[in-house]
């Protein structure tokens, strides 16, 4: 068995990765700030946290910065994993944008710290977690090869990072492979995302604002980009590619709201003009994911929209909450 080391690992993702690697008996260390972004309430957040560790065995969580190399540095060299998976970023463009000189810290100068350890201390494999948003706006069945023409900060960020990924193994530093998820939710993810905003904003009977009726995503239950990560850190075949993870299915935000309010059986819709920072998107391709990983999207969207429903109505914190 090996040792992961997995940053951002409490995320909403990452603690799914988290306990598959553990389900595999691979030991796992941690490395996560929690911070809320300055934007999720600290109760919610707090109220994650602890739900999300029920799910995990491991012990060895550290609350670093990955911005300051040192101290990350220290975990690195103590536990000497064999893997990182790299997950530790601003979550998307909307944080970015709210505070950009702190997502460039993260994103790019705490990637940097990632990597320098990892060639200093000879870790095999670095595992990035980079986003769909680096295509910018593409149609249906966009291929990993495709080119990439980033809309806004975030995407701009994520594609750097690759970029920089690469370069470490050009210079014989370790292997990578990169991966790219599309619009990821299911349960105990935080209320600021598009399907947790409007699966509670229905539950309050409230209406549902869809910035461009007509815009799609490749909506992705969080169970199935988990599998897929930990296919790209764990099986040979995969060095030094990068995948996209995804559903390979996509909805368009119109249709998303409708299957919710259907789904909680209240809640009205209003349509807004497109918001200009995000690019149209559509479907990716994921043939070489399957090929090479075995990765097999099992949750359609309105069984993943009903499974995060049922959770949130059963979840303890939002019980309470209007």
């Amino acid at each position: 068995m090996s040792k992961f080391l997995v940053t951002g690992g409490m995320g909403l993702i990452g603690h799914n990765v988290v306990q598959r690697l553990e389900a595999k008996d691979h030991e796992v260390v941690i490395v996560d700030i929690m911070t809320n972004y300055g934007i999720i309430p600290q109760d919610e957040l707090e109220y994650l946290l602890d739900e999300r560790r029920k799910k995990i065995r491991t012990q060895d969580i550290y609350r670093t910065d990955i911005s300051d190399a040192w101290a990350f540095d220290r975990v690195v060299e103590e536990h000497k994993p064999d893997v990182i998976i790299h997950m530790a970023s601003f979550p998307r463009q909307k944080v970015v944008n709210a505070n950009p000189a702190w997502g460039a810290r993260v994103m790019t100068e705490g990637l940097i710290n990632v990597c320098e350890s990892a060639k200093k201390h000879r870790i095999e494999r670095v595992v990035y977690i980079s986003s769909s948003m680096v295509y910018g706006d593409f149609e249906d069945q966009v291929l990993e090869d495709a080119e990439c023409r980033p809309i806004g900060q975030y995407g701009i960020m994520k594609l750097s990072g690759e970029g920089l990924v690469k370069d470490y193994h050009r210079r014989g530093c370790f292997d990578f492979a990169i991966i790219r998820p599309s619009a990821v939710y299911g349960p105990l993810d935080v209320e600021d995302r598009v399907v947790a905003k409007f699966m509670l904003t229905a539950m309050r009977g409230g209406v549902l604002h869809v910035n461009g009726a007509g815009e799609t995503l490749d909506f992705t239950y969080v169970d199935d980009v988990a599998d897929g990560i930990v296919a790209a850190a764990t099986r040979i075949m995969s060095a030094n590619k990068t995948f996209n993870i995804t559903k390979s299915h996509s909805v368009s935000l119109l249709e998303a709201a409708e299957m919710i309010v259907k789904i909680v059986g209240q809640g009205t819709i209003e349509t807004r003009n497109k918001d200009a920072d995000f690019p149209s998107r559509g479907t990716l391709n994921i043939d070489r994911a399957r090929t090479i990983l075995g990765y097999d999207p099992r949750v359609d969207v309105e069984q993943g929209f009903e499974n995060y429903y049922k959770w949130l109505s059963e979840s303890s914190y939002w019980k309470t909450r209007d």
